[in-house]
């Protein structure tokens, strides 16, 4: 009894040590077969113990800052994993910066904030948040998005859906610029935009953990994270399989391992949200999709504009009506402040459209 309990005091930090040994004998032995079946489960405990990790750091440092943390580490480590995949493989994935991005917008846009409405609208009828932030925070993403996935398809200095150097070093600059004011609006100029009316409740009483458990928990936190996305790296060949036995398209590849690795960020969403913590869901949520693109752009930008690559950037027209229809409602059903279960499912159900055109375009 006394080890079964130990086991559970401590299994935030046994689950990624249990992860990283799955990951590392992936790697070492190549083994496949039932042994995905092992590597898929530690990947879902390694996004449990990511998210229990950041919601420690986040009570320590307090709204925005703690959901910003959640949101640039798994963004810092997906761009690792697309650059290390783009410089392997060549030319033969120049739209995987583009498959990834759209669908991390695409999952974190419809998916996490329309099951976070929907969860939040069922068990409290009707909730609230800062129209403020909110407000903000499309107004960045409709910005980013567009320069960044759409215009480089009308451009005519360089044929096709690419950016020239010129043009692809100024895509990566605006982007930069951009997220960097909307981080500066959050953490300093308007920080209470982004903080709920109504801060009280019993967390908000709660001991905030010490300044040692805190920097445990960063470690730990990076720990996860490096391993959801080594894990998700090493389930991609089968889920590469499995997606052309299906005969769907390649894009799909990107949608489910875009989804495993926004695991932990989406399900730090939808807790808060079943709290009653809608503001720190929509901070999560819209901030994980800022980031994408914001951190992304910029560094595949310098590294093509130094390389001197060709990088496929722009969506195809099925796409963009997607990513319009997106912003759109969006900004209707975040416009007014309070939330029901209604904008929840019309989320999911433009979600749900997004994944069946991918797999039947």
């Amino acid at each position: 009894m006394k080890m079964h309990r130990s086991i559970v005091d401590h299994w935030t930090w046994l689950v990624p040590v249990a992860a990283w040994a799955a990951l590392i004998t992936i790697t070492m032995t190549g083994w496949g077969g039932a042994f995905l079946a092992v590597v898929a489960i530690f990947l879902a405990g390694a996004v449990f113990a990511a998210v229990h990790h950041a919601e420690v750091i986040a009570h320590r440092i307090g709204e925005p800052y703690g959901t910003l943390v959640l949101a640039v580490a798994v963004t810092v480590i997906e761009v690792a994993l697309i650059v290390s995949i783009m410089l392997s493989v060549g030319d033969a994935k120049a739209a995987l910066a583009r498959d990834t991005v759209f669908a991390a917008i695409m999952i974190v846009c419809n998916g996490i904030v329309g099951l976070c409405l929907l969860l939040g609208g069922l068990r409290h009828v009707k909730q609230t948040f800062q129209l403020e932030g909110a407000s903000a925070a499309l107004a960045v993403l409709a910005a980013l998005s567009i320069l960044a996935l759409v215009l480089p398809n009308y451009a005519t200095t360089v044929p096709g859906p690419v950016w020239s150097r010129s043009q692809l070093a100024f895509s990566g600059i605006a982007s930069l610029v951009l997220y960097g004011a909307f981080v500066f609006i959050q953490t300093i100029r308007h920080r209470d935009y982004f903080l709920a009316e109504d801060r009280l409740g019993q967390e908000a009483h709660a001991e905030p953990p010490t300044v040692a458990q805190t920097w445990t928990s960063v470690a730990l936190l990076f720990v996860c994270l490096v391993a959801v996305v080594g894990l998700a790296k090493a389930l991609s060949p089968s889920i590469e399989a499995a997606v052309h036995d299906f005969g769907a398209p390649e894009a799909v590849v990107g949608i489910i391992i875009a989804s495993l690795v926004l695991m932990p960020e989406g399900l730090a969403a939808a807790r808060a949200a079943h709290a009653d913590k809608l503001q720190t869901s929509l901070n999560l949520a819209l901030g994980s999709a800022l980031a994408s693109i914001g951190l992304t752009i910029p560094v595949i930008a310098a590294i093509f504009v130094v390389s001197g690559r060709p990088l496929i950037l722009g969506i195809d027209p099925k796409e963009t009506v997607l990513l319009l229809l997106t912003l759109i409602v969006g900004t209707i059903t975040l416009g007014t402040g309070r939330t029901t279960i209604l904008q929840g499912v019309v989320h999911l159900v433009i979600l749900a459209a997004y994944v069946f055109l991918s797999v039947v375009p």
